[in-house]
């Protein structure tokens, strides 16, 4: 799950992470207001979407007196947002927050992120703010330096001396970031990130250092236990097939093809992905039902997948471990039938009780393929769905 940027202030702001003044605005003559109730030369207008790069595509703009504040609202509500991370389809504003400006002398990166390799947290920090850190780790690794922390042993003074000697910064600033270390680590564990990061991380020409932006993503199946975190999400600003999957339970991840996967196990959806992308197909989501999902759940699954308009086809991909064929073949009998099947359907079962779910699935009565192998079954959902 993740939040809008005037929602992290908050919890920056709360948390003892400093952050500049700033009033969310759903309005012109509220945006108006929030830069007189600033008192600032300069406010900065920023549009609220869960997506990065927002000042390349226009969602960033300074306004130096209340009235061109109000202007450039005006202007920015409403508008679609197109960067690199919302894909060519953009982002609705809905709403901007107002900001005060202020006098910028660095910029840094530092972000929190989940380490799965380690299963610590990898803290990341380059005096490259304000870029795209993918830009700086391709050019500049140099400028980049990362520990690891093992959250049994948690956030030691070696790892706040690396960061700040790393790239050799002046002592005011070692300081001033281990703080923001510090306290961006409790925050990390307190509320279940996957992610965390700010860019830009600034100092300014009064020597204050400031998170200027702030973007998080929360561990979605810590949420029950979140309760602060949860009431924060936007659906908005989600896929509505992900808002849909998540009420039954679902890993499922909305792509822009036309075959539609169903499949169980991480691994293996993202292989089936992969084939049949090989084949010249276009996959419409990643669907994982897990090793112990129910016939209830794979209807629910085919349900999502039908309420796509853009699947032109679908593909069962399972191989039967905890999750057996049979189950799964009944459960895809029966939401075709009540459901109403009207794309062609390719099913590749293997594993725990094949026959049988091939048997379920040839007296089914049901226009549907059963393939023999995975090559096979990308190959012809890929034909069909052309």
């Amino acid at each position: 799950m993740n939040i809008h940027e005037y929602q992290a202030k908050l919890l920056f702001r709360n948390n003892g992470v400093p952050v500049p003044d700033g009033f969310l605005a759903a309005s012109g003559i509220e945006a108006e207001f929030a830069m007189r109730r600033l008192g600032c030369d300069v406010a900065v207008v920023k549009a609220q979407v869960h997506a990065g790069g927002r000042g390349k595509a226009g969602g960033v703009k300074l306004a130096k007196t209340p009235e061109e504040c109000r202007k450039l609202t005006e202007e920015m509500l409403g508008m679609t947002l197109v960067t690199h991370q919302t894909g060519p389809e953009g982002k609705l504003v809905r709403k901007v927050y107002i900001e005060a400006g202020s006098k910028i002398e660095k910029e840094y990166y530092l972000a929190l992120l989940m380490d799965r390799e380690t299963a610590g947290v990898s803290i990341m920090f380059s005096t490259e703010g304000g870029m795209d850190i993918e830009e700086v780790a391709e050019k500049t690794p140099e400028k980049i330096i990362v520990v690891n922390v093992d959250p049994t042993v948690g956030l030691q003074g070696h790892h706040l001396r690396s960061l700040g000697f790393g790239l050799d910064l002046p002592k005011p600033e070692q300081k001033k970031l281990a703080a923001v270390v510090k306290n961006l680590y409790k925050m990390f564990l307190k509320y279940d990130y996957s992610m965390l990061e700010i860019n830009p991380l600034v100092v300014t020409e009064e020597g204050d250092m400031f998170a200027l932006d702030g973007k998080m993503g929360f561990d979605d199946n810590a949420l029950y236990r979140q309760k602060e975190i949860e009431v924060m999400r936007d659906f908005d600003e989600e896929d509505e097939r992900e808002i849909e999957a998540s009420k039954y339970g679902l890993s499922y991840i909305g792509l822009d093809g036309n075959i539609g996967c169903l499949v169980n196990g991480a691994g293996l959806a993202m292989a089936t992905m992969d084939i049949i992308k090989h084949y010249g197909g276009d996959p419409a989501n990643f669907l994982d039902v897990g090793g112990g999902a129910s016939q209830e759940t794979v209807k629910n699954a085919f349900m999502i997948l039908l309420s796509d308009e853009k699947v032109k086809g679908i593909f069962v991909n399972i191989f039967g471990g905890i999750m057996k064929c049979d189950v799964i073949a009944n459960g895809v009998v029966a939401a075709a039938k009540e459901l109403g099947l009207s794309v062609p359907l390719v099913v590749r079962l293997a594993g725990t009780n094949v026959e049988e779910g091939k048997k379920i699935l040839n007296e089914s009565g049901l226009n549907l393929i059963a393939a023999e192998d995975m090559a096979d079954g990308a190959q012809q959902i890929v034909k069909l769905s052309k």
